[in-house]
């Protein structure tokens, strides 16, 4: 257990590294207060999360630290995944180049507002992972597994993608970007693709999950789609 925990610990190093470099290395500064707070934002929101699963659901934290392209069973999952990461980077690197170039000017209650959105995202993911202890980072059917239909569940049928869209629209205007928000375009389509890929294997792999479908209308957004 404590292995697991520094495995999740070290990749959240890893992360927030790697967050930083996407947003400093393309501003080309460190005189970036925008960056600076949403780095704070979303380091103790996910730190928070972290530390829960650690304490309340270690096999769900042991499913999260492992993501990403290779780590998926199925090819066409890769391949989203890697595009996904593509387009995540863009996310961060195209506000932080508006910022190095001022091509927009957004006032700072836009960018509290979406450090907002950017915790709301993640509080969504939060409760998700409350709900349902078999919400992998990869597209799998446990032993054990079985469909879930309260909560967030009973609204949408992927509410983890739901607010991480929530989160993600938060990203650019926490940045101080308004030409950021074209990025959100791009990350919405993979994300659509792969829970379409998704329900696919779930209809096939997970006893119930054909009638949930039919029960639970909307995928992402309630009245919407």
């Amino acid at each position: 257990m404590k292995d697991l925990n520094k495995q999740a610990l070290g990749g959240l190093l890893f992360l927030v590294i790697c967050l930083a470099a996407a947003l400093f290395l393309p501003a080309w500064t460190l005189d970036y207060w925008q960056a600076w707070t949403f780095l704070a934002v979303f380091t103790a929101s996910v730190l928070a999360i972290t530390v829960y699963l650690m304490k309340k659901d270690p096999k769900l934290l042991e499913r999260r630290v492992t993501a990403g392209p290779g780590a998926e069973k199925e090819k066409s999952q890769n391949l989203i995944q890697f595009v996904a990461q593509i387009a995540f980077i863009a996310v961060l690197v195209f506000p932080s180049v508006d910022h190095r170039f001022a091509w927009s000017t957004v006032p700072p209650y836009i960018v509290i507002a979406g450090d907002v959105l950017v915790v709301l995202g993640l509080l969504i993911v939060f409760i998700v992972f409350k709900e349902n202890t078999f919400a992998s980072a990869i597209i799998e059917v446990g032993t054990e597994q079985k469909v879930i239909s309260t909560g967030l569940y009973a609204l949408v049928r992927h509410p983890m993608y739901s607010g991480a869209l929530v989160m993600l629209l938060g990203v650019p205007l926490a940045l101080g970007s308004w030409w950021g928000l074209f990025t959100i375009i791009p990350i919405t389509l993979v994300i659509v693709l792969r829970l379409l890929e998704e329900e696919k294997f779930l209809v096939k792999t997970l006893p119930g999950y054909s009638e949930y479908r039919s029960n639970v209308k909307y995928r992402l957004a309630p009245f919407i789609w």
